[in-house]
């Protein structure tokens, strides 16, 4: 498959032995439009044609590229698919009405409607690669803006529904494969330190959501009172810190023939399995994964790993395969895939 050709998630990206991806999302709300908790029907609708329109109405080359996509259109495993595949929030999808959404082909851009502000441009990227990922987002704010002007205050910034996003609007993070910290009982520590600094380190999908697989969410939480650039280097040298520490851990982890012995069996089990949970797939791939990273297995690279881990989320499986895939067919389906993805693992 052409690399051009080829979802963000599909291919490999800086640092990707720690760092799956590097997300960098934008709260704006149009001027002098209620905010979303006070707009009448007709008012989330004007806004979204508003938005659609500014967007694929432009006289931008990427105008081309995208999709628009109205929630109420969706079925629920369509809906929480998008989820699985980080396009959107589990926020956005928990009530459709008079929400929708803009996808890029290769679904590194979305820009979604009517969440908690009027619009939420997300710019997802491999790997660790945030100026570049802040600098696609900032490209697709200020081509929005032209036509929409977006509610900004001199001195408060940018104005969003909820205070905590007031000023930049930005929210940057990226998402970690921590295994070795999480086994040395570190991720407590780190996290009471980042708080200390303006970040935080969250589950899988963001707040509120758990750890799978030892992937976790670091952001920042400050948006107000410094810019995205200051924002951006804080996150990048706090991130570098953390995966310079995880490989640290890695090192030592590894030469334990137990950890040795579990990464094997992982990878036995992912080659064999009949029936596959998620959840029992998310424990081994994890393994796998560390395996892979620290060249204990070889054959299968990370950014396959990634595009598999994705390719068997359960409502992304429903959506691909059908609705009526009960759990039991969606285990043997899911186990089927690995396999064949696994088996030049060795």
């Amino acid at each position: 498959m052409a690399n051009e050709n080829r979802k963000w998630y599909e291919k490999a990206g800086a640092e990707g032995d720690v760092v799956i991806s590097t997300r960098v999302r934008l709260a704006r709300n149009l001027a002098q439009v209620p905010f979303p908790n006070r707009m009448t029907p007709d008012q989330k609708a004007d806004v979204e044609r508003r938005v659609r329109d500014a967007l694929l109405n432009s006289n931008s080359a990427i105008a081309a590229d995208f999709t628009f996509l109205a929630m109420d259109d969706l079925s629920n495993e369509q809906a929480v698919s998008l989820v699985e595949r980080h396009i959107v929030s589990p926020e956005f999808i928990a009530n459709s009405k008079g929400r929708g959404i803009l996808i890029s082909k290769d679904e590194s851009i979305s820009i979604m409607v009517n969440e908690e502000d009027h619009v939420r441009i997300q710019i997802l990227h491999e790997g660790l690669a945030l100026t570049e990922t802040a600098e696609t987002a900032d490209r697709i704010d200020t081509l929005l803006n032209e036509s929409l002007r977006f509610a900004f205050d001199p001195e408060l910034g940018y104005l969003t529904q909820c205070p905590t996003n007031l000023g930049t609007g930005m929210r940057a993070s990226v998402m970690l494969h921590l295994p070795a910290l999480t086994e040395s009982g570190a991720m407590s520590r780190i996290a009471s330190n980042l708080s200390k600094l303006g970040l935080v380190i969250r589950g899988t999908y963001g707040e509120g959501s758990n750890v799978t697989g030892a992937m976790y969410q670091l952001s920042n939480q400050i948006t107000l009172g410094l810019s995205e650039r200051e924002a951006i280097e804080n996150l990048q040298n706090i991130a570098m810190q953390l995966i310079q520490e995880e490989r640290k851990a890695r090192k030592t982890l590894t030469k334990n023939i137990a950890v040795q012995d579990k990464i094997g069996r992982s990878a036995g089990v992912l080659r064999g399995a009949k029936l596959l949970s998620c959840e029992e797939y998310m424990k081994l791939i994890s393994n796998v994964r560390l395996g892979i990273a620290e060249g204990i297995l070889s054959g299968v690279s990370l950014a396959d790993i990634t595009a598999l881990t994705t390719a068997v989320q359960p409502a992304t499986m429903i959506a691909e395969h059908g609705s009526n895939l009960p759990p039991q067919q969606r285990d043997i389906l899911r186990a089927d895939q690995v396999r064949k993805a696994l088996s030049v693992l060795q």
